[in-house]
């Protein structure tokens, strides 16, 4: 649609006539697109003003990727002196957007402000209804030409009551009446209007902010020891139970740790330890040795048949294949026979290998991406478009914050030019800088510091952060657990502390993960003080009986479920918190639309917890004068509530999951 005006009003890198300035959200002076997906609920704020008394206002236009034009009209939020004007917009294509706000002098805002002074006061009538008039009579022609001919009847009408016998407290009712005050919001007159440069967004498909992940080792799945105590492998193949398992849970995506061949130079053996037997797997991420590198399977999983057969279950389970792309070697690798460039050497001689102290990986060697940029660009290039081509849509990345910035903005882009709907996930537990960067240049999702935020007042500020300006670069992935994070809250191996975090990453962040094993309470550390597990996956096979009880089974269902139906839970950035005085009692609601969700949690494993929460009607835009019908997802029992409710919780039971509708 096509809007008309006189003129525009901009001079290249000044002020417009209408000045326009502080637009919102915008990264990095525009150089890298905002986030959103299909139809999110996207907030665009800027400060619009002018001289003098004259009435101003805004409206954003969004440009869609085939170049159709949209106009979203703002409003002036309060406080009004500050001249902030905002819209909330959704778009329904994937692609790359843009938007500007246009500012503009508004003759109808300033002609009914007038109005309402002059009239009721008998000032200049004659003249009010003759700019009326005119304004009303220019607002109809634009509708008839726009076809809306009920609008330009309408206004016609309203402009044909201005005559000198007219009464003005009737004719102040009818130009201020909804109607007809729709009809010029839509129709009006817009002079001097003033555009801002256009900047980016970029519109994913929905699975980029909304999704639930779970992790297993296809080594494990299947996994068993003969009479001799010997170890045989598990494989693709006799994954396909576990597929089952975790869409039956409504997972959306299973991440496999690397499948790739595993090194036997300084194979890590049981709990990571030095000079593993010949019957020790190895760590996964000692990746390549003589049967191949990043491009092969571990012949122990099976072939590549066997991983078409894996992925093609997977897609009539309606799941996802993220597959980690780890970019390091074993010395066993090919390229450090091939591309001894591509490695550090060292003052004596030899090959670094990783290290981050105290730590060792001595069956590592990372990657130096200043000694042949081009190759190892164009070689990383190449490995993803190969598994892509095998059927692999999300890639999660080991350590990108070990890598450089400017090689993920060129192969984000080289990626996205030819395959926009591949996800990539950014496992970086570093510094907060670090880990925004990754998301402004392209990280589609990313790990957070969730495992380490256990006060009410953490998860308060955290989710704080990533639901206000940093959802707009940066999408949170809140994993209960990892094969190389064993939350010191779980240690304990209470159930209740488990429920606890599971409540909390589903309902808090639309996007959450479970490391196989969470379900079975598995807890034990490597030693006192330490977040590693006893007994690591990530050095042995790990088979379990994924039935044994107890187990969450049934918890983790009911939470993707719960997940599922309620938009509220599939979005970041409306978030509000409800009061609860009480230190281990957390309330915060979530809003999508016509579809609000309260969760109220427990933050004790081990005591009852019970205070009041606070409804804030104004934040959940309730009628204060009607009651809230509160219906307990996890329950299914119902409540009739108000500004205060009382709430006990215990181990038992330490969440409410509630649906609320007046």
């Amino acid at each position: 649609m096509e809007f008309p005006h006189k003129r525009l009003n901009r001079t290249p890198g000044g002020f417009g006539r209408i000045p326009v300035t502080g637009i919102s959200p915008v990264l990095e002076g525009g150089t890298y697109p905002v986030k959103a997906v299909v139809h999110e609920r996207v907030r665009i704020t800027a400060n619009v003003f002018r001289e003098g008394h004259d009435a101003v206002a805004a409206s954003v236009i969004l440009t869609s990727p085939s170049g159709r034009q949209r106009r979203v009209d703002m409003r002036q939020i309060e406080p009004i002196g500050l001249d902030i004007w905002e819209a909330h917009v959704r778009m329904a294509e994937e692609g790359d957007w843009t938007y500007r706000v246009e500012g503009w002098s508004d003759p109808w805002g300033t002609w009914t402000y007038n109005a309402e002074k002059k009239l009721p006061a008998g000032v200049d009538v004659e003249l009010v209804f003759m700019e009326g008039r005119d304004l009303l009579g220019r607002a109809a022609g634009h509708a008839e030409q726009l076809d809306a001919a009920g609008a330009a009847q309408l206004l016609r009408g309203a402009a044909s009551s201005m005559t000198d016998d007219s009464d003005i407290e009737e004719i102040l009712e009818l130009v201020t009446s909804r109607p007809i005050m729709r009809a010029m919001a839509r129709f009006g007159p817009r002079e001097l209007v003033s555009p801002s440069s256009e900047y980016p967004i970029r519109v994913d498909r929905r699975r980029a902010l909304y999704s639930s992940w779970y992790e297993f080792f296809p080594r494990s799945q299947g996994a068993w020891q003969d009479e001799h105590g010997h170890w045989h492998s598990g494989t693709f193949d006799s994954s396909h139970e576990r597929l089952e398992a975790a869409a039956a849970m409504g997972f959306h995506v299973i991440y496999l740790p690397p499948i790739h061949p595993i090194g036997s130079a300084f194979k890590k053996g049981k709990n990571n330890t030095l000079g593993a037997g010949p019957e020790e797997p190895g760590s996964p991420w000692a990746i390549g040795s003589h049967e191949g590198g990043h491009d092969a399977i571990h012949p122990d999983l099976g072939d590549f048949d066997a991983f078409d057969r894996f992925i093609n279950k997977a897609r009539e389970l309606g799941l996802e294949i993220a597959l980690d792309f780890a970019l390091q070697a074993s010395p066993d690798h090919p390229w450090a026979e091939q591309h001894p460039e591509w490695f550090t050497t060292r003052m004596d001689g030899t090959i670094a290998y990783a290290e981050n102290p105290p730590k060792k990986y001595q069956d590592i060697y990372p990657i130096n991406f200043d000694n042949d940029p081009v190759g190892i660009y164009h070689e990383s290039l190449r490995l993803l478009k190969f598994w892509i081509a095998k059927g692999v849509t999300i890639f999660r990345v080991d350590n990108p914050h070990t890598k450089p910035i400017d090689f993920w903005d060129w192969v984000m882009k080289e990626v996205y030019a030819d395959h926009p709907e591949v996800i990539f996930l950014a496992e970086a537990f570093t510094r907060p800088q670090m880990m925004a960067t990754l998301g402004k240049i392209g990280y589609q999702q990313s790990y957070t510091y969730f495992t380490w935020r256990n006060e009410k007042w953490e998860l308060e500020e955290y989710l704080s952060d990533l639901s206000g300006t940093m959802a707009d670069y940066y999408r949170p992935n809140f994993f209960v657990n990892t094969p190389d994070i064993n939350p010191f809250f779980l240690q304990s191996g209470n159930p209740a502390a488990f429920a606890i975090r599971a409540v909390l990453a589903a309902t808090m962040s639309p996007s959450w993960g479970v490391y196989s094993g969470f379900e079975l309470f598995e807890h034990e550390p490597n030693a006192p003080g330490r977040e590693e597990y006893l007994d690591s996956e990530k050095y042995e096979y790990r088979p379990r009986d994924y039935n044994a009880e107890p187990n969450l089974n049934l918890l983790i269902g009911r939470l993707n479920a719960i997940r599922e139906e309620h938009p509220a839970l599939q979005q970041l950035r409306d978030v509000h918190f409800h009061h609860a005085p009480h230190d281990d009692l957390f309330a915060f609601s979530k809003t999508d639309g016509d579809d609000v969700v309260l969760t109220v949690c427990s933050l004790s494993p081990d005591y009852d917890v019970s205070a009041e929460v606070y409804l804030d009607y104004e934040a959940l835009d309730f009628d204060r004068s009607k009651p809230v019908i509160a219906y307990d997802e996890l329950t299914g029992e119902e409540y009739v509530w108000g500004e205060r409710n009382y709430v006990k919780l215990y181990p038992a039971q330490p969440a409410h999951i509630f649906s609320l509708k007046q």
